[in-house]
C-alpha cells in the first residue's frame, strides 16, 4: 500500500550553456536529495541550458529521441528509483523550440509531457526585454501526471501567473501543483512567494517548485528561492539564491484538511461578464 506521506525535493540550480555540465550537476543534486530520503525530486525550468543567443539556442537543442540530458536525466530517476521531475528541457519541435517538462517514473519511463502553454513576452522596467514566443512554441494542453499518490498538476514558470490553470488541474484532482521556474531576479523578488502561497491557498494543494537561481553565463541573473508551500499556504522549505537542494514532507492529509475548512473548489461557480453603464434620466419630450 502507497503511503500517504512522502519527501519531496527541489533542486535549485545555475544552468550554465553547457548541457552536459548541466546534465551532471541536476544528477549529483538530484543524488544528494535521494541520500536526505527524498522520493519525488524535481528540477528547475531550463536544467539542460540556459541561452539567450537564439542561434547558439537551437545549436545546441537537440529533438526528444537524441536528447542527452533527458536520457541522462531518465536513468538517474531509474537507478535511484524515484519519481522524477524535469522542470523543462528544450526540445527540437519543427522549426521553434518546445519548452518541455517530464515526470519521470521509477523505471525511468515518461510518464507525462508538458509544454509550457503562457510564454513570457515582456519588458521590464530595468530594461530587460524577454521575447519567449520569438523561439518557443506555445503549448495548448494542461497536464497532469498520475503518481503512487496521486496526480500531480504540472506548468511552467510564467504560467504561475495564470490561476485558471492550477484550478483547472485541482478540479480535476490535483493534490500537488508545480511550477519549476527561472524567474528574474526583478520579479522574483516582488512576487515569487506569494504568487506560490497563492495559487496553493486557493487550491487546498501543495505547490512544489524548484527555481534557478544567480548570474548565469548568458547574462541572465535568476531569482532562485525554490519554495515547498502546504495547502494552508505555510512555507515549508525555502532556498536562497545558491545551487542546492531543499526537502519538505508532503502529507496528503493537509490537502483533506484545507479543503475542508475551505471548500472553494466546491463553491465554484460559472458566471457572465455584463458591463453596465450609468442610468441617464428620460428627458422630457417637450424639450
Amino acid at each position: 500500500m502507497t503511503s500517504t506521506r512522502f519527501i519531496a525535493a527541489c533542486v535549485q540550480m545555475r544552468s550554465s550553456r553547457d548541457p552536459l555540465r548541466n546534465r551532471d550537476d541536476a544528477v549529483r543534486m538530484i543524488g544528494e536529495a535521494v541520500a536526505q530520503g527524498a522520493q519525488f525530486v524535481q528540477t528547475p525550468e531550463v536544467t539542460n541550458l540556459c541561452e539567450r543567443d537564439t542561434r547558439r539556442l537551437r545549436e545546441t537543442c537537440q529533438t526528444e529521441a537524441e536528447h542527452e540530458v533527458l536520457a541522462g536525466l531518465r536513468e538517474a530517476a531509474r537507478d535511484r528509483k524515484i519519481w522524477l521531475q524535469i522542470g523543462s528541457v528544450s526540445v527540437k519541435a519543427g522549426e521553434k523550440i518546445a519548452n518541455r517538462a517530464y515526470m519521470i517514473d521509477p523505471e525511468g519511463n515518461i510518464a507525462a509531457r508538458y509544454d509550457k502553454i503562457h510564454l513570457f513576452d515582456v519588458d521590464l522596467p530595468n530594461g530587460e526585454t524577454w521575447r519567449e514566443s520569438n523561439t518557443f512554441s506555445g503549448g495548448a494542453e494542461a497536464a497532469l501526471a498520475e503518481t503512487p499518490w496521486g496526480l500531480v498538476g504540472m506548468s511552467i514558470c510564467y504560467d504561475v501567473r495564470f490561476p485558471y490553470l492550477y484550478r483547472a488541474e485541482a478540479e480535476a484532482g490535483a493534490f500537488m501543483l508545480t511550477a519549476p521556474a527561472c524567474f528574474t531576479r526583478q520579479t522574483g523578488e516582488a512576487h515569487w512567494q506569494v504568487l506560490q502561497r497563492a495559487r496553493a491557498i486557493e487550491n487546498g494543494a501543495f505547490m512544489v517548485s524548484a527555481a534557478q537561481g544567480g548570474v548565469h553565463e548568458d547574462g541572465r541573473e535568476s531569482y532562485g528561492h525554490s519554495i515547498i508551500v502546504d495547502p494552508w499556504g505555510r512555507v515549508l522549505a525555502e532556498a536562497g539564491n545558491e545551487p542546492g537542494v531543499i526537502l519538505a514532507e508532503i502529507d496528503l492529509a493537509e490537502v483533506a484538511n484545507a479543503r475542508a475548512r475551505i471548500p472553494s473548489l466546491r463553491h465554484t461557480r460559472s458566471f457572465a461578464v455584463e458591463t453596465w453603464q450609468a442610468e441617464r434620466p428620460q428627458r422630457d419630450a417637450a424639450e
